[in-house]
């Protein structure tokens, strides 16, 4: 159960790395998301799979080399292998005209019948600070 979780959310840093045919095997056709970081208004309407995929996309070409890597220990609640919750910080890297940015978030997944249903995300924004240092 616990393996499953942290599979999910590897995917989910997939999907934020570029690969935007993720969103149709891992997200529910109807999700919710809950952005708590700064200049994320644009996420709050998105509904499903295909929308958010989109403004990924819109995201990451406004952040040149935008990376997310998965860190700190996973946690991970589901009553079956297949539905439940995975939290987990990450880190995200970009080149921006003043230098890198390298910030820490977390990332809050409920999934449900295998795909996710709702993230809550939180990080500080490009004022934000990284955690976790960089390997």
């Amino acid at each position: 159960m616990r393996d499953f979780g942290i599979a999910l959310f590897d995917r989910w840093a997939e999907l934020w790395n570029g690969d935007l045919a993720v969103a149709e095997q891992i997200l529910a056709p109807v999700l919710t998301l809950r952005y708590a970081q700064p200049g994320a208004a644009a996420f709050d309407e998105i509904r499903d799979p295909r929308a958010l995929a989109e403004q990924i996309a819109a995201f990451r070409a406004e952040r040149p080399g935008l990376t997310y890597t998965a860190q700190g220990e996973p946690v991970v609640e589901s009553d079956s292998g297949s539905t439940g919750l995975v939290a987990r910080p990450y880190g995200a890297r970009w080149s921006a005209p003043h230098g890198e940015i390298d910030l820490s978030g977390t990332d809050i997944l409920r999934f449900a019948d295998g795909r996710i249903t709702e993230v809550w995300s939180v990080s500080g924004g490009a004022a934000g600070r990284s955690f976790y240092p960089r390997r």
